[in-house]
């Protein structure tokens, strides 16, 4: 009995440890949204053809030559012979376009994928054009895929006599369910053995949680972490398919870097919640002078020999920010608290960029800091 109780009090300890181990604020996602399956994977298709049926929007013959010699090879090949006849072409409503796909894993042959289609020539618009018959080629120059149908842009332009307005972009277009699948990409998980799953961040913390997430529920020896991005799993004696479906459902809490994204050109700031700020004092005031000129008119009394003269009156406004007080962010500040003391200080995000940077530099903040 001695025995018993003391096993269920080490039972206990262990249990408790595990719990507080993990924040309690710690969000669980499933391992397949973090993690792509070694060989299955999306294969990207381009190809080059031309979109008929537009209302004047199309290439012009005379400056883009490529489209010419294309609608001319397509009318041969379909047995129009125009080429004595080629330099009075003057169809405005033709399109020399760049076809591209991605072709998704265990595509079978008959399926049909969406494509995307931009102007490759000096085409104002696609809008209302139809695409013709194109084949669509991997990196290794085969034909997968062939596309053709009706096009949608989601744009329009209306043009004035002074005034012109575009909405979107209408030299880029979509065809839903656009291409058929002509050659399959084989993929044989049936005889697999072993299996690599990719994280998508990598992370040695994240990838152990993965392996401990799997060998907890198939055995201790299914799953070992090879590096920070590829965890290994043993599929011998097991059905493959059922057990990446099963593995996928799994739960586990991601860890991540403390870092700050800073994007000087939009004035974008992204911390993550595991950035700690060590003890500094911040102040943040700039000089700032307003001067507006609101010169005033003049004006003579009635039957007088003066003349209209134009008195300048200028206002200066200065503020050196003296209300702002200093800040004092203590020793292992979280994300919230460095939030907020940057505003109660009123400090805006391209200042809060200045000030990120200053703290990097200090030594103070620990995390990586990196700027765009």
């Amino acid at each position: 009995m001695p025995k018993v109780l003391s096993c269920l009090v080490t039972l206990l300890f262990c249990v408790v440890a595990i719990v507080a181990a993990v924040p309690a604020d710690a969000a669980q996602v499933r391992i397949k949204d973090i993690t792509d399956m070694e060989g299955v994977r999306s294969n990207q298709l381009i190809g080059y053809g031309l979109v008929v049926g537009l209302t004047g929007t199309g290439d012009r013959l005379t400056n883009t030559i490529f489209t010419r010699e294309t609608l001319i090879s397509m009318l041969n090949r379909l047995g129009v012979n125009i080429r004595a006849q080629e330099t009075q072409l003057q169809t405005h409503d033709v399109a020399a376009v760049m076809v591209t796909a991605d072709l998704p894993a265990f595509a079978h042959g008959g399926s049909r994928i969406d494509v995307t289609v931009s102007a490759a020539g000096d085409a104002s618009s696609l809008t209302g054009g139809t695409l013709l018959v194109t084949p669509l080629m991997a990196a290794d120059g085969e034909v997968y895929a062939v596309a053709q149908g009706s096009l949608v842009t989601n744009a329009f332009i209306a043009t004035g006599a002074a005034a012109t307005i575009t909405r979107n972009v209408p030299t880029n277009g979509h065809i839903a369910n656009g291409a058929i699948v002509e050659r399959e990409v084989p993929v044989d998980l049936s005889h697999r053995r072993t299996m690599s799953i990719s994280l998508r961040n990598p992370d040695f913390t994240t990838g152990t949680r993965i392996a401990m997430a799997i060998n907890r529920t198939f055995g201790s020896d299914t799953a070992h972490v090879l590096d920070p991005r590829t965890v290994m799993l043993d599929l011998a004696g097991q059905d493959p398919v059922a057990t990446l479906s099963r593995v996928g459902d799994l739960l586990v809490t991601p860890d991540a870097p403390a870092k700050v994204v800073v994007d000087e050109a939009s004035g974008t700031i992204v911390m993550g919640d595991n950035v700690r700020i060590s003890t500094v004092a911040i102040a943040q005031g700039n000089l700032t002078i307003q001067v507006t000129e609101t010169p005033e008119v003049s004006q003579p009394a009635p039957f007088s020999n003066g003349t209209t003269a134009v008195v300048p009156r200028t206002t200066i406004n200065a503020d050196t920010g003296a209300k702002r007080r200093l800040g004092l962010l203590p020793s292992g500040a979280t994300l919230r608290d460095l939030v907020r003391g940057m505003n109660a200080l009123g400090v805006g995000p391209r200042d809060m960029i200045s000030i990120l940077q200053a703290i990097k530099a200090d030594g103070s903040l620990q995390a990586d800091l990196e700027v765009r």
